[in-house]
């Protein structure tokens, strides 16, 4: 299977572009960015809720923990949340008001599944040409951006939640 693109910057801004006159730019924009400055699987990105990103105060958290449940190695892993990626989530904190539930809901109020939050990035790539883009596009961009930047290859791992440096 051949690996997913990894966008440049200027792509990404790009995608987030197009998201704001999409018919849920929130949704979309909070999906591509969580994939993108959390490295957050689509299967993860679906399952995570906001009493995760929130602390008592309603605030967004500088770091959270992934459920093991929904890690596909089935432990529990930190993530910690950017300058960015926390703008964006207050920002839709208060466009939209939620502080529980899922961060990413369906038409119908509840979680995606992995596989409908897929067809969703893969439809917005392919919106602005990118047809060889995924939902783990970006998630590679993380990594990869983590290498670039000096982080080590154990750190790395762990941020990824790789139980294998060679996976890394």
């Amino acid at each position: 299977m051949k690996q997913a693109r990894v966008l440049t910057q200027a792509e990404i801004k790009r995608v987030l572009t197009y998201c704001n006159g999409t018919k849920h730019p929130i949704r979309n924009r909070l999906a591509v960015m969580l994939s993108h400055y959390a490295g957050l699987r689509v299967g993860e990105i679906a399952a995570l809720t906001w009493d995760q990103l929130v602390d008592l105060n309603g605030d967004i958290k500088n770091q959270f923990y992934l459920e093991a449940q929904t890690t596909k190695s089935n432990e529990a892993r930190l993530v910690h949340v950017n300058i960015k990626l926390a703008a964006e989530l207050k920002a839709a904190q208060k466009m939209v008001g939620l502080q529980n539930g899922p961060v990413i809901r369906s038409q119908r109020g509840g979680h995606f599944s992995a596989n409908s939050l897929a067809q969703v990035f893969a439809r917005l790539y392919a919106s602005v040409g990118f047809t060889d883009a995924s939902s783990h596009s970006g998630r590679r961009w993380f990594i990869t951006e983590l290498a670039k930047k000096g982080v080590t290859s154990k750190a790395i791992m762990e941020l990824a939640g790789h139980k294998q440096l060679s996976t890394t």
